[in-house]
């Protein structure tokens, strides 16, 4: 496994081997012991999968508190932009973002530690998301802010006129304007 870091503390870009041959290819997606030599120990306890359509921009959604989540994300057909900004209170790279795009066919995953606001858009005309989380989900702890802050200055690679948001992720505020609810 290639790992390669990002500008922000933590969150790391992994690329799988991956065998090809006529027939197609076989990689591993995880492997516990590469992963804890390369990223460290982190007990993964849900698997999610979601499945959307071009333009569909999901987050910047995160858990407080002890309900924090790591994150350990790829996409399995299609494109999607995958951004991740960094909310830890006092970080040197409070309210920065990486943005990545994960492909089936390029197999990178993105780590994302807890802390981070995360979010997604697909760029192609359907894509099958799936992630790993250490936690499990909290609707109690559940926090988010806008995917158009203009602070965070993202580039969703999506025309806003094909934006296509959930009524829930049109009306997150600006990471400015989350106050206390940001506090992990």
């Amino acid at each position: 496994m290639n790992v390669i870091k990002t500008d922000i503390e933590g969150v790391l870009i992994l690329e799988p081997r991956v065998f090809e041959d006529p027939r197609g290819y076989f990689f591993e997606s995880f492997n516990l012991r590469d992963f804890e030599a390369h990223v460290g120990h982190v007990d993964f306890v849900q698997d999610n999968e979601s499945k959307s359509s071009y333009g569909v921009v999901r987050g910047l959604h995160f858990q407080r508190g002890e309900h924090c989540q790591a994150k350990l994300v790829r996409v399995v057909r299609g494109s999607v932009l995958d951004v991740a900004v960094d909310i830890r209170p006092g970080s040197p790279t409070f309210g920065k973002h990486v943005a990545v795009e994960l492909t089936g066919e390029n197999h990178r995953q993105l780590f994302l530690p807890r802390g981070m606001a995360h979010g997604f858009s697909v760029l192609s005309e359907e894509a099958v998301f799936q992630y790993k989380c250490d936690n499990f989900y909290c609707k109690e702890a559940e926090g988010a802010i806008a995917w158009d802050d203009p602070d965070l200055g993202i580039d969703w690679r999506v025309p806003a006129d094909d934006v296509i948001l959930s009524e829930k992720d049109s009306n997150h505020p600006r990471l400015s304007e989350a106050g206390q609810d940001i506090l992990l």
